[in-house]
């Protein structure tokens, strides 16, 4: 049960208890109202059949195709063509950004078909999207908390007048692996999440006729990609500046999806970081000879018989090139002379020094010189973004 494991298992209780905790909050909130809507209806029904003298099963059977052409998008008031190319340009753009409504699906064989093929690359260029748009958001807020610090640190003096970015700013400790906070970075991106929620609400009040909760309902659901379809804007038949309308909600689908996804992903870096936290705590509470154990394996100057040897194992695994200080030597396991000493000395402050270098610079160890600049070298996805691109994401905070 390594720290991953132990991260990945805690998640999980936790995951698995927040679903419980919402399905109970859901329940007690939900399930009265949903029961008497069913007397009510219940109640129409009946009284529906008897003033008009129709059967129940003849009624229920009319309520059943009443509900299939629903379902296929026939309305009773005129609504916009579902398969133009206006409307299936909104669908195909619903099934890759994995939004799904649902208001509008294939009916024929081919159809279902195509989409199964359509949307699986469609997803997975979208997501790839996704990834791409955070990492260029990132790296603008990054861009201008830098200069933001740098314009600190002239005013209190730490930084000269005439300071440029550039070779220079390699000799300047304050900016040497300067990152910008996560925290930071995740209150600008809720701030204008909300602002994009606001303005977008304003607009569906103003077109759709909801009220603005509803809207701000919409505009979540909508862009976490939750999708209900129980609220569907840009459905009516004919809108005042109706081109305009398509454009600008178009426009706020995208922004706001981008937006909302890169905050998830920002919210998950301070979720891990809250699980590393409570891993720390819950780290050998219980087992003070793993503390013992721990200190004793702190004491890295000392030095017992057989350790130069691991250590010898170590950098044969780590760096080839010092394997001749120690080649062809052998411990008896009973005393160690002053060459193996020096020589692991040697090979010990070496690998030391290549590890301060690559922990100041924020490579991993195992990444060499050439790859350093790879977007690919420390990982693909929105935690390696984060890790290679904000502060409090390494494993040693």
């Amino acid at each position: 049960l390594n720290e991953d494991n132990g991260r990945f298992l805690l998640l999980a209780a936790l995951i698995a208890a927040y679903l419980s905790a919402g399905a109970t909050v859901f329940s007690a909130l939900e399930s009265p109202s949903e029961a008497a809507a069913q007397l009510r209806w219940n109640r129409t029904l009946h009284n529906f059949s008897r003033i008009f003298n129709i059967s129940l099963p003849e009624l229920r059977a009319f309520l059943r195709s009443y509900e299939a052409a629903m379902a296929a998008g026939i309305r009773v008031d005129a609504l916009r063509p579902r398969w133009d190319f206006p409307g299936a340009f909104y669908f195909v753009g619903t099934v890759v950004s994995t939004i799904g409504f649902g208001m509008t699906t294939p009916a024929t064989v081919a159809g279902k078909v195509f989409l199964i093929i359509y949307g699986l690359f469609g997803c997975a260029g979208t997501i790839l999207f996704f990834n791409l748009f955070l990492e260029r958001i990132i790296s603008l807020l990054a861009f201008i908390m830098k200069a933001c610090h740098e314009r600190q640190l002239r005013r209190s003096g730490l930084l000269p007048p005439n300071f440029r970015r550039g070779p220079a700013m390699a000799g300047v400790g304050s900016l040497v692996g300067w990152k910008p906070s996560v925290y930071h970075v995740l209150l600008i991106l809720g701030i204008f999440a909300v602002t994009l929620s606001c303005c977008a609400s304003a607009m569906y009040t103003a077109v759709e006729g909801w009220n603005y909760v509803d809207s701000l309902y919409y505009c979540f659901v909508t862009f976490s990609t939750i999708g209900f379809g129980d609220l569907v804007s840009s459905q009516n038949a004919a809108y005042q500046n109706q081109g305009l309308y398509r454009f600008g909600n178009f426009v706020f689908i995208l922004m706001g999806v981008c937006c909302i996804y890169s905050l998830f992903n920002v919210i998950s870096i301070v979720i891990k970081q809250v699980l590393n936290w409570v891993l720390k705590k819950l780290e050998c509470s219980c087992c003070p000879k793993c503390r013992k154990s721990s200190a004793r394996l702190g004491r890295r100057n000392a030095i017992t018989p057989g350790a130069r040897l691991r250590r010898r194992n170590i950098s044969m695994d780590t760096d080839g090139q010092y394997d001749s200080d120690t080649e062809g030597r052998r411990l008896s396991g009973e005393m160690i002379s002053m060459r193996e000493l020096t020589a692991s000395n040697k090979v010990s402050l070496a690998l030391l020094q290549k590890q301060l270098s690559e922990t100041a610079n924020g490579y991993p160890r195992n990444v060499c010189i050439n790859t350093r600049q790879n977007g690919f070298s420390a990982g693909v996805g929105a935690l390696a973004i984060m890790n290679n691109r904000l502060a409090e994401t390494s494993d040693s905070r």
